[in-house]
């Protein structure tokens, strides 16, 4: 059996069902077998027996019993979670690639919903992102191929191929009346997780793009090269979670403990068993995977611990980002802008199969130091912001078929809030003037650019340029004090 930080070493939080069209999937930890089986439910089992009996029999075409037996499994996890799935060799595999942070495909966080492939988010510096694929989008044709009944991974399978071929697909878009059809060339997708730049003098900008093996590894490089760089003392730094849809959980550990006190509480989890059951903090036990290399954030300059921060999130900010936020907005270690984040909460584990095959389970739910449970709701930003277009026709996890309640007691309160939140967006969206809706308003907004309007807000910000507050007095004294 492995020791904790072993264990801990393998887990993920998950981006999206599907994201990247690498299969990102959530959540890797070694599983309790011997434990105590309830009774089968015997008359259920034998109206599945006689089911595939039919289905054998009677069926307009012959149907291969491996066949059956993988689709009884595949609707058996897809009917618990959109989080939970079987993953066959091909997605197995591509799990693996996914974390090293290069894959070949299009460009885009997908999911299913009600049959058709729905785009998350299109990645920066992608071949979906550059032909202007949007979050909303519904893919309903790959190519000539209805997406229509196909499973997501069959909808990959089309997506993916040789670099530099083409893909053409059909999608359909709100406030469009016909679809669009969009020709897309494939190319390998490597994601640079860590980005960093000085914006101007003593104000520092680090975006994450996905928690990766690397990624804490690489905020500290970010870090210490700022602080060198730097002609003048850092008066503030922006760290930029937008559109990071999650990954490995040790990097979001990594990433809190680069800015929160050691040993402080970064996010625990709870579910069913024993290992579902962790308090992970900001001590490298909890986020080196491999100790002989060193701990990475030792030799970081004292200031980055106390140096004022707003950390950006949109409703593309997933899982391990809103870890991240959540855990640096409980310690009251940074201002939170933005919009409503995504709402994943659950944790999902990688559990073999043989025959390099698995299963994706949800075996918990993870919490914020105040015990604030995310999901289906998400984090709220201590300051409502965003730019022009930045989060139109955004999904979130309560908008997923299926999702994980909030847990009893809370179900009700946070599906309410969040229809709220949405309401409020959308209103808000709807309100903006025509001179929003110029060719300009409709390009991508490529985040950290100088046409970033939600970054330039975060300058204003540490300047004591008002910025649009939930409740100016609350977040203004809030702010002073980072």
């Amino acid at each position: 059996m492995r020791n904790k930080p072993q264990k801990f070493g393998l887990l993920l939080i998950g981006a999206v069902a599907g994201v990247m069209l690498s299969i990102n999937f959530s959540a890797i930890a070694d599983k309790e077998t011997n434990k105590t089986m309830p009774p089968l439910p015997v008359e259920e089992l034998r109206a599945f027996s006689e089911v595939f009996g039919r289905i054998k029999t009677d069926y307009v075409e012959p149907v291969e019993d491996s066949e059956l037996i993988t689709e009884a499994i595949n609707g058996m996890l897809t009917g618990l979670d959109p989080h939970s799935a079987y993953l066959n060799k091909d997605a197995y595999n591509e799990l693996q690639i996914g974390t090293q942070g290069e894959f070949g495909g299009l460009g885009i966080e997908v999911t299913m919903e009600s049959g058709f492939v729905k785009v998350i988010s299109p990645i920066e510096d992608t071949p979906a992102f550059k032909a202007g694929v949007k979050a909303g989008d519904l893919i309903i044709k790959l190519n000539k191929k209805a997406v229509k009944g196909m499973t997501l991974t069959d909808a990959i399978k089309i997506m993916r191929g040789k670099p530099n071929t083409p893909i053409t697909i059909t999608v359909l878009r709100k406030g469009e009346t016909k679809p669009i059809v969009i020709s897309i060339v494939r190319a390998i997708i490597k994601i640079k997780s860590v980005k960093s730049k000085l914006l101007e003098p003593g104000y520092a900008y680090i975006r994450v793009t996905q928690f990766q093996e690397l990624t804490g590894e690489n905020v500290a490089k970010a870090i210490k090269k700022l602080f060198t760089e730097s002609t003048v003392p850092i008066k503030g730094l922006i760290l930029d979670l937008r559109n990071d849809p999650g990954g490995l959980l040790n990097g979001a550990v990594a990433v809190s403990a680069a800015f929160l006190q050691p040993d402080s509480l970064v996010v625990y989890t709870n579910g069913r068993t024993h290992d579902a059951k962790m308090k992970l903090k900001a001590s490298p036990e909890f986020y080196l995977r491999n100790s002989l290399k060193g701990d990475y954030l030792k030799s970081l300059p004292p200031e980055i611990k106390t140096v004022p921060m707003v950390t950006l999130v949109n409703g593309g900010s997933a899982s391990a980002s809103e870890i991240v936020a959540g855990a640096l907005q409980d310690h009251k270690r940074s201002v939170i802008m933005g919009t409503q984040t995504f709402g994943k909460g659950s944790v999902q584990t990688i559990l073999p199969l043989g025959n390099d095959t698995a299963i994706k389970l949800t075996t918990a739910r993870y919490f914020t130091p105040n015990g604030q449970s995310i999901q289906a709701k998400g984090i709220t930003p201590d300051i409502l912001a965003e730019s022009v277009g930045d989060d139109s026709g955004r999904l979130r996890e309560a908008d997923l078929e299926g999702h994980l309640l909030n847990g009893p007691d809370k179900e009700k309160k946070a599906i309410e809030e969040a229809i709220v939140i949405l309401n409020q967006e959308n209103e808000t969206t709807e309100s903006k003037t025509s001179d929003n809706m110029d060719k300009k308003s409709k390009e991508p907004i490529v985040l950290g650019s100088d046409n970033d309007l939600l970054l330039k807000q975060a300058l204003n910000h540490f300047k004591g340029i008002t910025t649009q507050k939930k409740d100016s007095k609350e977040l203004t004294n809030k702010g002073a004090k980072n």
